[in-house]
């Protein structure tokens, strides 16, 4: 919808930018970004608003604001893992992921925090501090355990994001981005999407380039994908899937356009049940329950 908005000219991408960093700024407090490249990020929109000005837009991600993990390089933007270990490395280029989100004029936000190496499963372990759920200070939870609104020096009873890649879950959550890379080895993109209420997908391994990923264990290390739902996560994955000459692992064989279709027939999943045509979301979590 987001894209659908820019393409008719509800909204700039400089206004989108610039409405994601406000909640950047006025959610820290969520601890969920490392980094934030606030100068790159506004030179990319300037630049996805004169493509769309020009009617030369790059494709559904043009415009659109994403955030990284903290374990991707980033060509001049500095990167950690959460790590003191990496404190002043500045990649001289980018992950294969990232240079193809970039590629479709997608602006990058910044980068999130994760465990230190993201080797963790609740991104408290990183050197940056623990990442804390943005539900933590909804309104419905704080009722429920009787509590005051969110302060500045409240720094209590907040709720972990899961781990790994707590940052890039948070950060889709609290509406700071669109989507996020994360990266999953045992369920570092899984475990976080679903303590932060988002979608969270691991795609088969070898089917996105690990290039420019700092390893965890490379075996089973793959970029995952978090949005806020699956209609976008597939989208993202459409633009990441596919060879890479630099990870010997990728896929050799062309891939298909990933599509998914708007309504499902379970009504031949099981005798007994009635007929009927659901959403695809409602499908998936028929199936996972």
């Amino acid at each position: 919808m987001v894209s659908a908005a820019l393409k008719q000219g509800q909204i700039t991408p400089t206004e989108l930018y610039q409405k994601c960093l406000s909640l950047i700024k006025k959610t820290k407090f969520l601890n969920a970004y490392i980094t934030v490249s606030e100068d790159v990020a506004l030179k990319q929109a300037e630049d996805s608003e004169k493509r769309y000005k020009k009617g030369h837009s790059l494709g559904d991600l043009d415009g659109i604001p994403i955030a990284v993990k903290d374990n991707f390089s980033t060509s001049g933007i500095e990167t950690t893992c959460a790590s003191n270990m990496l404190k002043g490395y500045v990649p001289p280029y980018n992950a294969t992921v990232v240079q193809k989100l970039l590629d479709q004029g997608a602006i990058l936000m910044g980068k999130t925090n994760l465990d230190e190496f993201a080797m963790g499963s609740g991104s408290t372990d990183g050197v940056f501090g623990p990442v804390k759920n943005p539900w933590s200070y909804s309104k419905q939870y704080r009722e429920k355990r009787k509590q005051k609104p969110h302060g500045e020096k409240e720094d209590s009873n907040w709720l972990i994001t899961g781990g790994s890649s707590g940052g890039s879950a948070a950060a889709v959550a609290a509406f700071t981005c669109f989507a996020a890379l994360g990266s999953d080895t045992g369920g570092s993109t899984r475990n976080p999407a679903a303590h932060c209420g988002v979608v969270g997908f691991k795609p088969s391994y070898g089917l996105v380039s690990r290039h420019g990923l700092i390893p965890l264990v490379n075996s089973m290390d793959v970029p995952g994908i978090l949005t806020r739902c699956v209609d976008d996560a597939a989208l993202v994955l459409g633009v990441l899937a596919g060879h890479d000459p630099k990870d010997s692992t990728t896929v050799q064989d062309p891939v298909k356009p990933f599509t998914l279709p708007t309504l499902t027939d379970v009504s031949k999943l099981c005798i007994g049940i009635p007929k009927v045509t659901l959403p695809f979301y409602y499908f998936t979590e028929m199936l996972s329950s």
